[in-house]
């Protein structure tokens, strides 16, 4: 007689424990931020938004995925900020520079 199966008969299955990491806490998503980096072309100071881009398009190929998405955000938020702090800003020194005119007349 063999020791190997008969045909027909069930095999069973072997089966392999899951291992569950304890400890870690599970992984995030990385955020490419792509459309604020556009964005921040678009309607914000585009040099910085350039930036934005390249290290948003690097999240997408490097392994430090983490560093360049914080840093694609953080290019996105000053291009924009410093453009609309721009356009407030230069009304409120035209005012300033008319007012400062008028009294030295």
């Amino acid at each position: 007689m063999s020791d190997g199966p008969v045909m027909g008969e069930a095999i069973p299955l072997q089966t392999v424990p899951i291992q569950k990491s304890e400890g870690k806490r599970p992984s995030r998503r990385i955020k490419l931020y792509r459309k604020l980096a556009v964005c921040s072309i678009i309607c914000g100071i585009s040099c910085l938004g350039i930036l934005a881009l390249i290290n948003s398009v690097r999240v997408s190929v490097a392994y430090t995925r983490l560093e360049f998405s914080r840093q694609a955000r953080k290019y996105s938020v000053i291009a924009i900020v410093v453009w609309v702090g721009i356009l407030v800003l230069t009304p409120v020194m035209m005012a300033l520079v008319s007012y400062l005119l008028r009294i030295a007349e």
